[in-house]
């Protein structure tokens, strides 16, 4: 059986050194492709073995992982996408998932359980780190309706263009507000709320829950 063939895509280079050099001495892997930037993975695809998994770090330098992930996607369709990040928040999750991410793993996760990670990708499975598959059993459990009866009525506008899909820009010239008094209007009703971001928020709006 051929060795599962792995890229990288990770600007910090100690990290980018000790995942490539891991998991290169890992029984059935081989790394046919580390770079330090999105642009660089993509120009330098064509001239490499296809990758079967790409570790892909969100917090890129010019194109970002989130952006970088549709277009892995589209040029290697069958490929599995796993990010590797610092951040947990659901909004990174939700996009990173719904771009095509087959897992989402905390920087923090020893070696040893990124190389299960990718074994289990690789064969059809998919893959968390433990607090972000937490997070995610989270938001989906069943919660009493949270009634924005404590927002004020600059706050309840506020909700009101969110849920309408406005973005904070877009929200300043319905209200007539600078951005910046918007944006901290909307930490104020996700605070109130209890919720983390736009999309808990919207969420919760579908499910009737506001």
């Amino acid at each position: 059986m051929l060795p599962l063939a792995l890229a990288i895509i990770e600007d910090d280079p100690e990290v980018r050194f000790l995942l490539s050099h891991y998991l290169d001495q890992q029984p059935g892997m081989r790394c046919v492709l580390v770079c330090e930037s999105s642009e660089d993975f993509l120009a330098e695809l064509s001239n490499s073995l296809p990758p079967d998994v790409v570790l892909l770090d969100l917090g890129l330098p010019g194109l970002s992982g989130l952006d970088t992930l549709p277009l892995i996607k589209e040029r290697l369709p069958q490929a599995e996408v796993i990010v590797q990040t610092m951040f947990d928040d659901l909004d990174r999750i939700y996009l990173a998932l719904s771009r095509g991410a087959s897992g989402y793993l905390l920087k923090n996760l020893p070696l040893a359980e990124v190389q299960q990670a990718i074994r289990d990708v690789a064969a059809g499975g998919g893959t968390f780190s433990p607090a972000v598959a937490r997070r995610v059993l989270n938001h989906f459990k069943p919660v009493a309706a949270t009634h924005p009866n404590s927002l004020s009525a600059r706050e309840q506008q506020v909700l009101e263009a969110i849920v309408d899909g406005l973005a904070d820009k877009e929200i300043a010239q319905r209200l007539e507000l600078r951005p910046e008094t918007v944006r901290s209007y909307v930490k104020t009703v996700y605070r109130k709320l209890h919720v983390s971001g736009r999309i808990e928020l919207l969420s919760r709006a579908a499910r009737g829950l506001l």
